[in-house]
């Protein structure tokens, strides 16, 4: 009967992951920019990412595979084997410094927007003290620690923002309109590439597949961790929801430049009081430090699996990996570049990775070592559809991170 109790787990890693300050800065924008018309983006993102995550699950609990690990499994042929594995690790590498530079950098800003702090030593305080928290609590090599913390990191979020979006008082109707009915006002398209890309994102497919082998290890707890994606990755959309409603309530239609929530949380103060600039930049610093724990934690449990070293999170390769991510991060914070340069290099290696690994997941999902928990018909028509989806995506973002869109 044990085995059948309900808990939070891995899916709660994921929106903690998702939930970072380039999302809530995404979200920003479109709610300043476009109101709720572009609610039904992140509905379809969440959904689509509730059925990429419920495969990685299986993968984890079934097979008792990292993606990683089935990726080098999978192809057989040496020069594609090699090929595949520098490609994404690669791009991992790229990837993750770069989300990990640009999400600790957004988080100072929503810190120095009530906090007046001094440099150390040339340094960003606030994304040093970010930087100092994530590593110890990855070094302790506790999972149910690290899973502990970033499940009371999201239930933090998750109050900063909806004590907000209630204090805004937003538009109940206009809201729900903007979820059910799709529209694309003019120049909307590059901030619903963006609201999707951030929420379907490629390195929590290797998070959650080997954070869920890690929890479970039996088919009978299969549905404890289908249970976990269908509470924890809607909680996440909730947060994603009530910054964009905060953000059209507030500032549509105003004649107010919003460009990220650092500016949201300065600006909202003379309209809604002190209590949601605070809670706006808590929510936001809340959102740096899961996104400084989650980016290194799914590099190094990506480049293990790939590179067949132990997932093991006392092990000091898998430590190094994890160290790389996160001092880059820390450095490029610190050192005063700005979010937005740094954060290009990431919708690059976006742009290339996401395809790559959905149609790499939907491979693995159809193997025999998976047995009568392999893809249905249905499974597989909405991974297909999924992988479409962030193919067009993949395109776009490399189009518009170049330019040319």
């Amino acid at each position: 009967m044990a085995k059948s109790k309900f808990s939070i787990g891995p899916a709660a890693l994921v929106a903690a992951a998702f939930i970072g300050p380039g999302t809530v800065t995404v979200a920003t924008k479109a709610g300043a920019n476009f109101g709720f018309s572009l609610l039904w983006a992140l509905l379809f993102s969440v959904l689509a990412t509730m059925i990429l995550q419920e495969m990685t699950a299986r993968l984890g609990v079934i097979g008792q595979k990292g993606l990683g690990q089935s990726i080098r499994e999978l192809v057989k042929n040496p020069v594609l084997k090699v090929i595949s594995i520098i490609l994404v690790v690669s791009a991992i590498i790229i990837g993750n410094a770069a989300y990990e530079g640009g999400n600790i950098a957004g988080a100072t800003l929503g810190v120095q927007a009530v906090w007046d702090y001094p440099d150390l030593a040339g340094l960003d305080l606030a994304a040093l003290i970010i930087g100092v928290t994530a590593f110890f609590v990855l070094w302790t090599g506790s999972y149910r620690f690290i899973e502990k913390i970033l499940i009371v990191v999201v239930i933090l979020m998750s109050v900063a923002f909806l004590v907000t979006f209630a204090i805004t008082k937003p538009d109940i109707v206009g809201l729900f309109k903007g979820l059910l009915i799709p529209s694309l006002p003019d120049g909307a398209t590059l901030t619903v590439i963006a609201l999707i890309g951030t929420t379907v994102v490629p390195y929590n497919l290797f998070l959650h597949s080997s954070s869920a082998k890690k929890k479970w290890k039996t088919p009978e707890e299969l549905q404890q961790a289908r249970q976990d994606i269908y509470i924890s990755i809607p909680i996440g959309g909730l947060i994603s929801v009530a910054i964009v409603s905060t953000a059209a309530s507030a500032f549509f239609g105003s004649q107010m430049d919003i460009n990220s929530a650092a500016d949201m949380a300065k600006s909202i103060e003379p309209a809604f009081g002190d209590l949601a600039q605070y809670m706006i930049a808590l929510g936001l610093f809340a959102a740096g430090i899961s996104s400084a724990i989650t980016a290194p934690l799914a590099s190094a449990y990506a480049l293990s699996g790939l590179l067949n070293i132990p997932e093991d999170l006392r092990n000091n390769k898998f430590r190094i990996i994890w160290m790389v991510i996160l001092v880059v991060g820390v450095a490029v914070a610190s050192l005063g570049l700005k979010p937005v340069s740094v954060i290009w290099f990431a919708q690059v290696a976006n742009g290339l990775l996401l395809p790559i690994i959905a149609s790499f997941l939907l491979w693995a999902m159809n193997q025999g070592f998976l047995g009568q928990h392999k893809n249905s018909i249905w499974q597989n028509i909405l991974g297909f559809v999924v992988v479409i989806v962030s193919i067009v995506l993949g395109g776009k973002s490399l189009l518009s991170a170049f330019q040319v869109l």
